[in-house]
């Protein structure tokens, strides 16, 4: 796996209190990439870097306990009801993913019908959506819950970084630079640089970034009750979200959610409460 997708053994000999088997099966878990349906123990260890002897113990556990169904005709695996129960209960703790809906369905309400509205927050160098509303278009970003961006090349990841607590932020940036010193300089001037812009607009871009046909503005959203940090974006393909349409359309806007969610407030303000006319 890429990046910090697995802990490092050495990593692991610093904490005894690391199960490194139950690591390794989350690790299993996680290969599968959206609209993938079933994969081999093969696939399973090209991807972990795993040896397949321990694939195999580790598929076989999964499918015991439900996490993990196989084919008996090709012996592949595919992802079970177990995962899914996990995801839903998962899903169903972020309150702050139901309490921004109504905010977030306001700004595909927007001028533009182009324009895709998601939530998201950080697993380790990725950034996970938890609440999606996609544009009123055909034509339109194939994303949905439990979608994921790069957490140092999407303006979604961008967001985040410059909203994370000093510590947190540090201990990601000291794992890059351990494994990859080169990687470190690269992502480290990024985060600089979205920070300078975070500072200067109050909001993060990427424009052709993450993906070269898609547009995008995000903010961050900090969770009063426990301290979570989430971004919220508008984007779209870059053909129809313009940059200019972003920062002119969207961004006050966008920055108006972020102070409402981080403040605990559920609605968007009325134009009467606003002063607008």
């Amino acid at each position: 796996m890429n990046d910090l997708e697995s802990v490092s053994s050495e990593d692991e000999a610093k904490d005894r209190n690391f199960v490194t088997a139950l690591a390794r099966g989350l690790d299993v878990l996680r290969v599968y990439r959206p609209g993938e349906v079933a994969l081999s123990n093969n696939d399973i260890a090209e991807r972990t870097g795993l040896p397949k002897p321990t694939i195999s113990r580790l598929t076989h556990t999964l499918c015991k306990l439900d996490y993990l169904v196989v084919d008996p005709s090709s012996g592949n695996y595919r992802l079970g009801a177990g995962v899914l129960r996990l995801g839903f209960g998962v899903l169903s703790s972020l309150e702050m993913a139901d309490r921004a809906n109504e905010l977030l369905r306001s700004l595909t309400a927007g001028p533009n019908s182009y324009v895709t509205v998601a939530m998201g927050e950080r697993h380790r160098t990725e950034v996970v959506y938890v609440a999606v509303h996609r544009s009123r278009e055909d034509v339109s970003l194939s994303m949905h819950v439990g979608s994921r961006l790069p957490l140092f090349e999407s303006a979604m990841g961008r967001a985040i970084l410059v909203a994370m607590p000093e510590a947190k932020r540090d201990a990601l940036f000291d794992e890059i630079r351990t494994g990859d010193p080169d990687l470190f300089q690269r992502r480290h001037a990024g985060f600089k640089a979205a920070q300078e812009e975070y500072e200067r607009l109050g909001y993060c871009t990427g424009y052709g970034d993450w993906r070269r046909d898609v547009n995008g503005i995000a903010v961050p959203v900090r969770s009063l009750d426990d301290g979570r940090v989430f971004a919220v974006n508008v984007g779209g393909p870059s053909f129809h979200v313009k940059k200019k349409h972003l920062e002119t359309q969207y961004a006050e806007r966008l920055i108006e959610v972020s102070e409402m969610l981080s403040s605990g407030q559920r609605g968007p303000r009325r134009e009467s409460e606003s002063g607008e006319s």
